[in-house]
């Protein structure tokens, strides 16, 4: 079944914030969307708000009946859900259309201009300004993010169903990103990741090569310089770099002033000059770059847009989101990160040391799966020791069962940091509340996320 054919989608998994994304897209374009979920979150509560028939019981019975018929009824799943979900199993074994969210945002790209952000981190900032800058352009674009972006949006879709643009986070997880046609491939990172799934750093690099070749040969690729990466490319697909210090899109002139950062921004075509950040971190720099290089190869970018969507990008939900500063010099700092792979971390610390030089940092880290807390325990303790004072917290399995003799323990017994403690995710407010902090960056891709505010709230 194509597309266009469809009549209503069925999501498995749909409170996951790339399925999430596809429901609202599905039903902005007024077709009947249900689904289930294990769990009920603000994402569910969101989509059932909008119109979704959503359901958190693996069994048929919530399933409404138009769902049950395999005529114009495309289900769409995760790999996160389970094999033995028994909705999942009704679908395949009933003659239905059942399709990985991977294929239908593949569909997607194939139908558009699609722009499409890879590398093992920076995809959801770079993707979401991205999709800010064209949506506050005159053609504007439809936005696929791994994300909330804040703001006017609020929401992980950026919609202007008219506009010939796509821009999509290209997560190479279970190779999804292999499902893609981009017109525009952006490679941030190539740090290796998911080892679980690829074994070993040549083959995730080979992976990443594999997603350069499935570009239109109208089309672009934007990669990061200094990556191991060997592209291959196919005929007629024009290709360029960016960095911080080299690169055909690069940044110039760095300054910062009264917790603003500005930058120009140098390209082949010539320098846009005070480009503003939203969100002044010193890693936005590199994902601003690599957004509005972006833009410009698909030709819609000017000085002005450039300066006026940058100033006003308004971040992504745990993505540097700030949610306590305090007056004054002497002010405690509450900010929190998605930051999930050593790599992040390191840049995560530098990036909140550059925004607040000798002040005294305390990391709280809470690990993301054991294959990950196994495969770079060393690399996460070196990265955590750039802080003055590290507290894990126990691990977050998220889809992984356990693995005997890994947990939090073994990046905490590899610290140097002097001032260091393991905690209970529990114990993480009744900690830090009588904890004399200065600045508190809170890091990882689980859900301690869900304890800041509640720190915040409880603060003398």
């Amino acid at each position: 079944m194509e597309l266009n054919e469809t009549e209503r989608v069925y999501f498995v998994g749909i409170g996951g914030i790339g399925m999430a994304a596809l429901a609202r897209y599905y039903m902005s374009k007024g077709l009947p969307v249900a689904g289930y979920d294990r769990t009920p979150s603000a994402l569910t509560a969101g989509l059932a708000d909008e119109g979704a028939a959503i359901s958190y019981a693996d069994s048929m019975d919530a399933v409404p009946e138009a769902f049950r018929n395999p005529a114009g009824t495309l289900v769409v799943f995760t790999p996160a859900v389970p094999e033995a979900n028994v909705p999942l199993g009704f679908f395949r074994n009933g003659g239905f259309t059942v399709r990985k969210r991977a294929w239908v945002l593949g569909q997607i790209t194939r139908g558009s201009r699609s722009l499409c952000f890879s590398g093992t981190h920076g995809k959801t900032t770079t993707s979401s300004m991205a999709a800010h800058i064209l949506h506050r352009s005159s053609a504007g674009c439809n936005g696929f993010l791994g994300g909330i972006m804040r703001g006017e949006y609020n929401s992980n879709l950026v919609l202007d169903i008219h506009s010939p643009y796509s821009v999509v986070e290209a997560d190479e997880y279970d190779r999804s990103f292999h499902q893609l046609r981009p017109w525009i491939a952006v490679v941030n990172a190539t740090d290796p990741d998911h080892l679980d799934i690829y074994g070993s750093e040549e083959a995730y690099l080979e992976s990443f090569a594999h997603f350069t070749e499935l570009i239109r040969p109208d089309g672009f690729l934007l990669v990061r310089t200094g990556l191991k990466l060997k592209p291959r490319v196919p005929q007629g697909v024009k290709s360029f770099t960016f960095g911080r210090t080299d690169g055909d899109y690069r940044p110039g002139n760095i300054r910062t002033a009264d917790g603003r950062m500005f930058f120009d921004l140098i390209t082949p075509g010539g320098t846009i000059t005070d480009i503003e950040l939203g969100v002044p971190v010193d890693v936005n720099i590199d994902n601003a770059v690599a957004a509005l290089a972006a833009v410009d190869l698909a030709g819609e970018l000017t000085p002005e847009l450039a300066r006026s969507a940058m100033a006003s990008y308004p971040g992504v939900e745990r993505r540097f989101e700030c949610h306590l500063r305090e007056e004054g010099p002497d002010g405690r700092v509450v900010i929190d990160d998605y930051a999930h792979h050593p790599d992040e971390v390191s840049r995560s610390i530098a990036s909140v040391r550059a925004l607040y030089p000798g002040r005294h940092l305390t990391v709280a880290f809470q690990p993301h799966l054991y294959t990950r807390t196994r495969d770079f325990a060393a690399e996460f303790a070196a990265a955590l020791d750039m802080a003055d004072r590290v507290i894990l917290t126990d691990l977050y399995p998220a889809r992984e069962e356990p693995i005997p003799g890994v947990s939090s323990k073994i990046i905490f017994d590899r610290l140097n940091c002097a001032d260091r403690l393991l905690i209970e995710k529990e114990d993480f407010v009744d900690t830090l509340k009588n904890t004399n902090f200065d600045i508190l960056l809170t890091l990882g891709a689980g859900d301690l996320s869900l304890q800041v505010p509640v720190l915040v709230s409880q603060l003398p």
